[in-house]
């Protein structure tokens, strides 16, 4: 993550130019259903299908909550409800964008009015919209209108909440600038796209990618192949996680949670802690800027290297724990649970085997003491 990017989190990070080629917009025929009706908010509902071997979904302000389908076919049912005072305004669109099947949800404003009782006092999320309700693309940010959502204020009151559902094996990209995505009992190739928005996953199967500039994401019983989770500002949470590949990236955030379960384990936080329990993993990297760093692993991985710019660093390690050890500290002391049979030492370095060596351990601490503790 470059410093440009940890400094400016408000910068709708998830949201970047693709590499697609521009097809053009089509409009496509769908069946439809509507089912009308008045309320305070003014909620209207509507259904629509798209099919493809990857859909997409745009919606500038909402709530988006993605389920599983109906059996294992490519397509892919929405249920919009418009909601606000102006919801009548909102437009709904179909069609192939950049070669994707692609619902967008059309505010016909520059500035929106997004109310919900969870997001009264959000502040003002400003970007780039093009004109079939898309951004990003081609154009990346210089294109397009610009468009500005808060939660109170003058403007049009209208906002789209989104309910998906998503086959078992279909590829999925939901892009979101502000609210809330939920993916919950999903087996697909997920990516959720935010600019400002909660992230929550849970009993997801297949893949799974999230990028959001600004908010948590919370992972749980999550059995993948590949995790990726990237947030400007807002911290992680992960909670009984599966996967070959785990990349964690926060700008500002913290991360947290127990029982991950991945063969290559990467870490990469500007400004917040790293906390995680009961974890296992064959290659570990986890660089801290500025933040403490807390691991218990159940058994010794292959490699691990720890790095902490400022803050101390704390791993509670199997019985049978073997590596051979390189721990520094600039500012901090060293002590281990462990005997360790030094081939070079000084006053805030250790350098040399724990056990028969068989694995690699490398600690680094700016500022603060390193302990490496035996597990119970």
């Amino acid at each position: 993550m470059s410093p440009s990017l940890r400094n400016n989190p408000q910068r709708p990070r998830g949201l970047r130019p693709t590499s697609w080629p521009n097809t053009g917009l089509m409009t496509g025929a769908v069946s439809a259903v509507f089912l009308t009706f008045t309320s305070p908010l003014q909620a209207q509902t509507e259904r629509q299908t798209l099919s493809g071997e990857r859909v997409a979904l745009y919606n500038l302000a909402g709530e988006v909550r993605i389920e599983r389908g109906r059996g294992r076919g490519r397509t892919v049912e929405f249920e919009i409800t418009r909601r606000g005072a102006d919801a009548r305004r909102l437009r709904i669109e179909t069609g192939t964008v950049r070669g994707i099947p692609t619902l967008r949800v059309i505010y016909p404003d520059d500035d929106i009015v997004y109310s919900p009782a969870s997001e009264r006092n959000r502040g003002a999320t400003d970007s780039r919209i093009n004109d079939d309700g898309t951004w990003g693309g081609d154009n990346g940010w210089r294109g397009g209108r610009r468009v500005r959502i808060r939660s109170r204020g003058d403007g049009m009151e209208a906002w789209a909440d989104i309910r998906v559902l998503v086959p078992d094996g279909q590829k999925f990209n939901a892009h979101l600038l502000v609210g809330e995505l939920k993916a919950i009992d999903v087996d697909a190739t997920l990516s959720l796209d935010a600019a400002s928005a909660r992230i929550t996953a849970e009993q997801v199967r297949g893949n799974l990618d999230i990028d959001t500039g600004s908010g948590g994401i919370v992972v749980r019983d999550a059995r993948v192949s590949t995790l990726r989770l990237d947030t400007g500002s807002g911290g992680v949470t992960l909670d009984g996680v599966t996967a070959e590949d785990c990349s964690i990236e926060t700008g500002s955030g913290g991360v947290s949670g127990s029982a991950a379960n991945c063969q290559r384990l990467d870490i990469d936080v500007g400004s917040g802690g790293v906390r995680l329990e009961d974890a296992t993993a064959e290659t570990i990297t986890v660089d801290a800027g500025s933040g403490s760093v807390s691991l218990g692993l159940r058994r010794s991985p292959r490699s691990a290297a720890i790095e902490s710019g400022s803050g101390g660093v704390t791993l509670n390690l199997p019985a049978d724990f073997s590596a051979t050890v390189d721990i520094e500290t600039g500012s901090g002391g060293i002590s281990s649970d462990f005997e360790i049979r030094t081939s070079r030492f000084a006053r805030r370095e250790i350098h040399g085997t724990i056990g028969d060596g068989r694995g690699r351990l490398r600690v680094e601490s700016g500022s603060g003491s390193v302990r490496l503790r035996r597990a119970p």
